[in-house]
């Protein structure tokens, strides 16, 4: 009769925990891609939060697949007291969060991601936590496609992106 060693089986048992760590808390199936105009919204999700953790982060891809810019301008979430477009950037030294007052620039024929250390939604004053497996309904202003709602599926904390390839 086999029997593997205990140090076989404690990589075996290792491997598998830190697969399926990565894809409950990294990745979530990727949901169907949203259209609003010539603009496709991809990969949405929002990362779970601790108790009491006023804010959170939100991120998606954007493709403007027309021939005409386009400018996401707003958001808004029944999730958060506040809602905006934000982007971190290096300025010198320091790693700096703003909002973009004059909206996110989608140009015609691009794609721009929201993501992790990048342009991102930011959710403030949240009404409860963000829980893995749940889902946060927003709504994304546009200055010319318009209002489009869809749901964020929430995944875990050190979620970096939905799973879609990348």
């Amino acid at each position: 009769m086999f029997r593997p060693s205990i140090p076989a089986l404690v990589l075996a048992t290792l491997a598998f925990a830190a697969q399926a760590q990565t894809a409950e808390t990294n990745t979530a199936p990727m949901p169907a891609v949203t259209e609003i105009g010539a603009l496709e919204i991809s990969a949405p999700f929002a990362r779970a939060t601790l108790p009491n953790q006023p804010v959170a982060g939100g991120f998606m891809t954007i493709t403007n697949t027309g021939d005409a810019d386009d400018t996401l301008v707003g958001v808004s979430s029944d999730a958060a007291g506040r809602s905006e477009v934000h982007e971190m950037a290096m300025e010198g030294d320091v790693m700096r969060m703003r909002e973009l007052a004059d909206g996110l620039p989608i140009p015609a024929g691009q794609t721009v991601t929201l993501a992790p250390g990048g342009y991102h939604v930011m959710f403030m004053d949240l009404a409860g936590p963000l829980e893995e497996g749940d889902g946060v309904d927003l709504t994304l202003s546009f200055e010319h496609a318009g209002e489009v709602s869809m749901t964020m599926p929430v995944l875990g904390r050190a979620a970096t992106a939905a799973a879609n390839g990348s």
